[in-house]
């Protein structure tokens, strides 16, 4: 190494330490420069990251049309501020989006609400659920992400490092098991577990009118990348629509392409009463939103809800560069090709290893679970193994589950063959490794 890579790590190491250590860290890397799946730091050495910035560089990193409208944008106006403009980025947003809501009911006119955070577009959704059916209660599920916002942070239970040390949260959530089929008999009897917990709820502890929406994951992220049964989101339409209750459907992590439809939602024939999203709906920049009925949105009024940043100009810029480029790529299509590949390819890899509990995934939203035994014991070393393991092959992988016993694979949409090769090899040297 010459004396100006020391350096620069010299000085690096330095400014690390003034980052606070309440960001939780993967690695230590400083990067650079990223450039589609790969980023570099400033020694020159590259790493394959299918941790696609948790889920938001579904496009790659810096896609040149999205970068040439960022910059586009960016010379013509940064700042229009909602309350005061219209800017021409965000009226085409608001054309274009509402026209993606997933299994849309015939004759129904959507609308798009614009914020810049997953946790801001829920908590927009659960004021709206509020405003909209004057109840005050909500149901949720064990192991979801929603957020670290106080509102949001009340709906997550994934691990208990968000909401610990912060009660009293928010009343009136209330819990219900997610369906898991690999640890609740299967997914016949893991549905039947989840629909018969609702019902007692109803029974001992919150009366059906007094919720105002049900809010779940179509995949469940932070908290193990679990695929529901199909009959999942049907089940929950019907319950909320014979007590009058919203379905709010949390697409932050499983929109935007990832598992193969525009919409995890899209997998099935429910139609939802909102739509929460964020990560990958401008492919790097900070945007979120939620969709509904116009009817439904309106219920808030002027003044109600907002924001001095949502719907940022040069961040609704680079969301239509997104759409027309996961539009044209055929990106959707292509996840859920080289997602089928990568986890038939990593189910052959993990067969009858003893430590393997499951390979699962929908589209290019992929775990490998690790547990022990009848009992599936939780094995979170290994998955911080093969994490350590994997990135020492330049391989960047993120964990999921409540116990961190899962480590999830997720490809920038835009992932080459060759690259889907690279990861895959390392993948299967890592199992190798730590013995699993």
């Amino acid at each position: 190494m010459d004396q100006h890579a020391t350096d620069l790590l010299t000085d690096w190491d330095a400014l690390r330490a003034g980052v606070p250590p309440v960001w939780a860290r993967y690695t230590d890397l400083v990067v650079e420069r990223a450039t589609g799946s790969w980023v570099e730091t400033p020694t020159g050495e590259r790493y394959l990251d299918y941790t696609c910035g948790i889920g938001v560089t579904n496009t790659g990193h810096a896609h040149p049309r999205v970068v040439s409208a960022i910059s586009e944008q960016a010379a013509r106006g940064i700042h229009l501020q909602q309350n005061i403009v219209y800017h021409q980025p965000g009226l085409e947003l608001h054309r274009r989006l509402p026209a993606r809501f997933p299994n849309a009911a015939p004759g129904v006119e959507y609308g798009l609400f614009l914020s810049n955070s997953g946790a801001e577009a829920v908590e927009a959704t659960m004021k709206l659920a509020k405003a909209a059916t004057g109840r005050t209660s909500f149901i949720a599920f064990r192991g979801g992400f929603h957020g670290r916002t106080h509102g949001a942070m009340s709906l997550t239970t994934s691990s208990v490092k968000y909401r610990a040390h912060f009660d009293p949260l928010l009343p009136g959530i209330h819990f219900a098991p997610y369906p898991y089929p690999l640890r609740m008999g299967g997914a016949d009897a893991s549905l039947a577990t989840t629909i018969a917990a609702i019902d007692e709820l109803f029974a001992s502890v919150v009366s059906p009118d007094d919720v105002a929406a049900i809010v779940v994951e179509p995949v469940l992220g932070e908290g193990g990348y679990v695929v529901p049964p199909d009959g999942f989101l049907p089940a929950l339409r019907e319950i909320a629509d014979r007590h009058g209750i919203l379905l709010a459907v949390d697409e932050v992590q499983s929109g935007y392409g990832r598992t193969g439809r525009f919409f995890a939602t899209e997998w099935g024939e429910a139609t939802p009463d909102i739509v929460i999203m964020a990560k990958g709906i401008a492919s790097g920049l900070p945007l979120s939103g939620i969709l509904a009925a116009r009817s439904l949105l309106e219920r808030l009024t002027p003044g109600s809800h907002g924001g001095t940043y949502g719907g940022n100009a040069v961040a609704c810029a680079a969301a239509l560069a997104t759409l027309d480029v996961m539009d044209d790529e055929r990106l959707p299509e292509r996840a859920e090709r080289i997602g089928g590949q990568m986890l038939s390819a990593i189910s052959a890899m993990a067969k009858d290893r003893q430590h393997v509990a499951e390979v699962r995934g929908r589209g290019l939203m992929m775990a490998i679970e690790f547990a022990d035994g009848e009992k599936l014991t939780p094995r979170p070393d290994l998955v911080k193994a093969m994490l350590g393991e994997s990135m020492a092959r330049n391989l960047l992988l993120l964990s999921c589950g409540t116990y961190g016993q899962a480590v999830r694979i997720i490809p920038p949409l835009v992932t080459t063959d060759e690259e889907v090769e690279i990861a895959l090899r390392v993948i299967g040297e890592s199992l190798e490794a730590i013995g699993a």
